[in-house]
């Protein structure tokens, strides 16, 4: 355990620096409030996850102003609703989420995730459920995230279920069309989903984890950016191989005020601590932008070649840096690469460096994948099924997460504009190049796990 005074050394260090905690996200097993009764189920949501979260905005708000850091964001994940509320029908499905979108408010977090079906080798009549209701629920709630693993590196893709959630994200964006399909951006399709992710909108918490417990994401990309900066300004002629020693060092210090900060609101909470996750998540600020990195280390934009090298070399060393610091690391731990919440990406976008191609390929690199990406509107399920099925694969031959967080936005078209506003940002409108996927993807069933899946 690191001392308080060697962290606060490390605050001095970076306090300018768009340094912050992200997300302090509290886990809260649900499976006991099972009920065959809907209004049962809802008031034991009601009563337990306010019980344990009524203090968790004001804790963080105590612990950042002691150490001089903010907790940009505070959120509640609980164990997936689609195995908690298996035996509900769609539509009570959607007054679920009507009564999380109530809690969340009522304790005043910013998100709650959890409203989530893992389908990696089939699909339950929960399941289904759930998935039906995703429409109607994320487009009439505000603060309730969804998120669905349709594939693992030991079950394979499900297909069938990729097809459906590509009918079902058109459908979300459908009903949100006067926002520009914002429903779509509080969900993501996952493969081999951490179920301690503190990150929306994938958070959720899984069977496996304890009864409450409190997961943090620092972040950083503007602190990685000056250390980067200062170091080629000491030494212009610094290599690749010192200039990630720089970064590795810098995620070192950034985990350590995160070990730090979840700690003590865990403590004061009375909840265990979990893990953190050392993913480098950009906002739409200038100055706390992953695609600056890039600029810094020497490429024209994100998108141009050597993209993805840079991105392999910036993604391993935030996890060495980050793997000494703390022996919690979880999640997703690594760098993010959300278009529209990134305002030197986006710009990459519009100014026609960065593809969605080149996008694919640097999510083989990084921490999640094609994220926060606004695709136009006319976009067919097919297409878009196809889209996700390449990106799962990705995640499933090569053992990593990966997800899509895809937002066909109604009635636009690629180069035009999507408004999300907040973190969410704005996105200028990726072109996707439709050929005929129709006839493979609509084949359907399960490809099967990859020969790496046999590890026993």
């Amino acid at each position: 355990m690191f001392s308080e005074r060697e962290v606060l050394s490390t605050f001095e260090m970076v306090k300018n620096e768009h340094l912050d905690v992200r997300t302090v996200t509290l886990g809260i097993s649900i499976f006991d409030c099972a009920s065959s009764s809907l209004s049962t189920f809802q008031e034991k949501l009601k009563k337990k996850i306010v019980g344990y979260a009524r203090n968790l905005v004001d804790i963080c708000d105590q612990v950042g102003e002691k150490y001089g850091i903010s907790v940009v964001n505070k959120r509640i994940a609980i164990s997936p609703i689609a195995v908690a509320g298996a035996g509900f029908s769609p539509q009570q499905m959607v007054k679920i989420a009507l009564t999380l979108d109530e809690i969340a408010q009522t304790v005043g977090i910013d998100f709650i995730g959890g409203f989530s079906a893992l389908i990696e080798k089939g699909i339950t009549k929960g399941d289904k459920a759930l998935i039906d209701s995703i429409p109607e629920a994320l487009s009439t709630t505000t603060r309730v995230c969804a998120s669905v693993n349709a594939a693992s590196s030991k079950a394979g893709i499900n297909v069938d279920g990729v097809c459906l959630l590509a009918k079902i994200i058109k459908q979300a964006a459908f009903l949100s069309k006067d926002k520009d399909g914002l429903a779509c951006a509080k969900m993501c399709v996952f493969a081999n989903i951490p179920q301690d992710v503190p990150f929306m909108a994938g958070a959720y918490l899984g069977v496996g984890e304890p009864e409450a417990v409190i997961n943090v994401g620092v972040s950083g990309p503007g602190v990685v950016k000056k250390a980067i900066d200062r170091a080629l300004e000491a030494n212009p002629k610094a290599d690749l191989g010192y200039l990630a020693e720089v970064i590795k060092r810098t995620s070192f210090k950034v985990t350590r005020v995160g070990e730090l900060i979840g700690r003590e609101v865990a403590n004061k909470l009375g909840v265990k601590f979990g893990i953190v996750d050392l993913s480098l998540a950009p906002t739409p600020n200038v100055g706390d932008s992953v695609g600056e990195i890039f600029q810094s280390l020497g490429l024209k934009a994100i998108g141009v070649p050597g993209s993805t090298a840079l991105l392999a070399m910036l993604n391993d060393a935030v996890k060495k840096g980050g793997a000494f610091a703390s022996s919690y690391v979880g999640g997703l731990s690594g760098a993010f690469i959300p278009v529209s919440e990134d305002l030197n990406i986006n710009q990459a976008v519009e100014d026609g460096y960065l593809s969605l191609a080149k996008l694919e390929a640097m999510t083989s690199v990084c921490s999640v994948g094609l994220d926060m990406v606004a695709i136009p509107g006319d976009t067919s399920e097919q297409t878009l099924a196809a889209i996700i099925a390449d990106e799962l694969a990705i995640g499933v031959i090569n053992k990593k997460t990966t997800a899509t967080r895809i937002i066909p936005v109604p009635g636009k078209k690629a180069g035009e504009k999507a408004y999300f506003g907040g973190l969410l940002g704005e996105a200028t409108i990726i072109e996707v190049i439709e050929g005929d996927s129709g006839d493979f993807i609509a084949k359907g069933g399960l490809i099967p796990a990859p020969i790496q899946s046999l590890t026993n």
